[in-house]
């Protein structure tokens, strides 16, 4: 069971998102909350797997609050709320340890799936979205978006471990790692894991 918090200050999309999940058997609503405030006070009291969480609120933005939980709360994973769709946005937010990016117009399938992705560990980002960032990278700026488990997965490649042992050790599947590793690959604009390795070190994402 997927414990999920919300965090908006408009109630029509506090309202849209419970309503959209409330019948998902293996999503519970642990909290829903209108303001950073309210939010840090809320998961003092109950730590969500997951949460939603609006980037433009009054108050603390999205982005201080990502800062402040994923630092306190190193097992929440994050998806951004928001409308913005800019990808100078979108790696800001990712700077902050954020696993998922999503649009407040994503279909109810899309935010689902997102919620479960993150769950699971891997990354989320909203495909025309996905799209616009990795065709803004290069490997010069590739470092500012790649997440904390994959700086943890690239270092244990370049470290030489194999796909079923970076699984092994991290207690991960087979398949998140290898989508991990592919996932590395096309932001790091590299071919194979030399290029991986070459790059990693060359920009600093690897001790």
């Amino acid at each position: 069971m997927i414990k999920l918090a919300i965090t908006d200050d408009q109630v029509i999309i506090l309202n849209g998102l419970q309503k959209i999940l409330a019948d998902v058997q293996n999503i519970r609503i642990t909290g829903v909350y209108n303001n950073g405030d309210e939010l840090l006070q809320g998961i003092a009291n109950e730590q969500p797997d997951v949460l939603l969480l609006d980037i433009q609120m009054p108050g603390k933005s999205g982005i201080e609050l990502a800062a402040i939980i994923t630092k306190q709360y190193r097992d929440i994973k994050i998806i951004a709320l928001t409308n913005i769709d800019v990808v100078a946005q979108i790696k800001k937010i990712l700077q902050q340890g954020v696993m998922g990016y999503l649009l407040k117009d994503a279909s109810p399938a899309t935010i689902i799936n997102a919620i479960e992705t993150v769950y699971g560990g891997e990354q989320y980002i909203q495909e025309q979205l996905r799209q616009q960032l990795l065709n803004s990278l290069s490997a010069g700026n590739a470092k500012q978006i790649v997440t904390r488990r994959e700086k943890e997965i690239l270092q244990m490649i370049v470290d030489e471990f194999t796909n079923q042992e970076i699984a092994d050790k991290l207690f991960l599947s087979l398949r998140t790692v290898e989508n991990h590793r592919n996932n590395l690959l096309q932001k790091l604009d590299v071919k194979n894991t030399a290029g991986l390795v070459k790059v990693a070190i060359q920009e600093g994402l690897v001790s």
